[in-house]
């Protein structure tokens, strides 16, 4: 038998080094083969997968790669920043066979009450409204300002959540997203929120998203119920964000959307799709583990060894989206929503608020531009995402004097307009 070379060291994927650079740390990885040895935290490695074809083939392979981390986990110190991301909970995302099936038709039934029309014209009114906020100023930051709080709107109306509790639900999903120190209080923080929000209504029922998961026909038990709205919340609220931040660095910096935000050929589509294939939301996770010793695209895999999938490394390998006759612009091959059984099932209004939000922002300020040099930018350290912390930019003030109208009653008191 033909002996496996010894692995590289790994290298640390958190930290600022990483935040500033991913894809110096990915063409590096890539000279080790389609997998190499990654650490995601301290005293916590992984392998990534780096290369397009073995993450299609690990994300399809139900046979050989499980879902379920608690054999990992139990090799993983309690404390450690990751596991509010990685460790097992009763969801869709960490289970497999009749369980995952169980859970995933209580996600994609609840998420098909989403009436995409009433969507489009709530993302709209709301794009509206927190543009004409800072309008008036000349200037903004288009992450705190804008990405954050549009998506935080659509999960507090969905779900029926206090608004009150809306800043929690945003500290929680991104607390736990940096996997740094405090990772894992604010993912309790987002459980007490969303455990109160279950209570209320198991005892009041009301025409919202939560409401719907408890009376659904796989009986999901409290903690289960839970367990689903965390995971739509984290796996939708900081991805969206990071999503419209994005793509809309991109308009602002990339030479062939020149005049785009007043009229340009490339459109939002266009750049949402590039982002997608360059710089992802989710960047690296889709967490596997092998169901036994294997041997995997060359690369030997030991038992419950945990494996991650680099989306952001897989979609720009070379042959892919990494060549200007790609298929970056109009392709749909990019593994941004995942593949096989856990894709994603919140693409489509995901996409649509990403649209809408970016559509409503360039309409209204078309001469916007970065205010501070690319290089002074700074993106969050962590792991699992490609997120900007900040996105200031300036623009000729808008006359705000004219109200756009009253603002809806919150959903949380109000019922919610996604068509229940």
């Amino acid at each position: 038998m033909t002996p496996h070379p010894q692995p590289p060291q790994p290298l640390a994927l958190y930290g600022p080094d990483f935040a500033a650079d991913p894809h110096g740390h990915y063409r590096r990885l890539r000279e080790h083969g389609p997998l190499a040895p990654v650490r995601i935290a301290p005293g916590v490695e992984a392998m990534l997968v780096t290369d397009y074809q073995a993450a299609v083939d690990l994300l399809r392979d139900t046979h050989t790669f499980s879902k379920d981390p608690r054999a990992w986990q139990a090799t993983v110190p309690a404390d450690s920043p990751v596991l509010p991301v990685l460790g097992h909970r009763p969801t869709a995302l960490f289970s497999d066979g009749p369980e995952h099936a169980r859970y995933r038709d209580a996600i994609n039934d609840t998420l098909a009450l989403i009436e995409p029309h009433i969507l489009r014209a709530e993302v709209a009114r709301v794009a509206q409204q927190l543009i004409g906020e800072f309008a008036a100023t000349g200037s903004g930051d288009l992450i705190a300002q804008y990405a954050r709080r549009l998506p935080l709107h659509v999960f507090v109306t969905w779900f029926g959540v206090d608004p009150a509790d809306g800043e929690r639900i945003v500290d929680g999903v991104g607390g736990m997203m940096n996997s740094a120190q405090g990772a894992a209080a604010a993912y309790a923080d987002l459980v007490e929120v969303v455990t109160r929000l279950v209570a209320d209504r198991r005892a009041r029922p009301r025409r919202d998203l939560a409401s719907y998961f408890l009376a659904h026909p796989a009986h999901l038990d409290d903690d289960e119920t839970v367990r689903q709205i965390t995971l739509l919340m984290s796996a939708g609220h900081d991805p969206t964000t990071n999503l419209i931040g994005n793509a809309i660095l991109h308009m602002l910096t990339d030479e062939r959307y020149a005049g785009s935000l007043h009229g340009g050929a490339m459109t939002a589509h266009e750049a949402i799709n590039e982002v997608l294939w360059q710089d992802p939301p989710i960047a690296n996770l889709a967490a596997h583990y092998p169901r036994h010793d294997t041997d995997f695209h060359g690369v030997r895999l030991r038992a419950g060894q945990l494996v991650l999938v680099s989306f952001g490394a897989a979609n720009t390998q070379s042959g892919q989206a990494g060549s200007d006759t790609g298929v970056r612009s109009g392709g749909s091959a990019h593994l941004a929503w995942s593949a096989g059984p856990h894709r994603c099932p919140a693409k489509q209004p995901a996409l649509l608020i990403a649209m809408t939000a970016i559509e409503q922002l360039t309409s209204q300020l078309c001469d916007a531009e970065l205010a501070v040099p690319v290089s002074e930018l700074l993106w969050r350290p962590g792991p699992f995402h490609r997120a900007l912390v900040h996105l200031p930019v300036r623009f000729a003030p808008l006359d705000t004097t004219v109200s756009a109208g009253p603002e809806r009653e919150s959903a949380g008191h109000s019922g919610v307009p996604i068509g229940l």
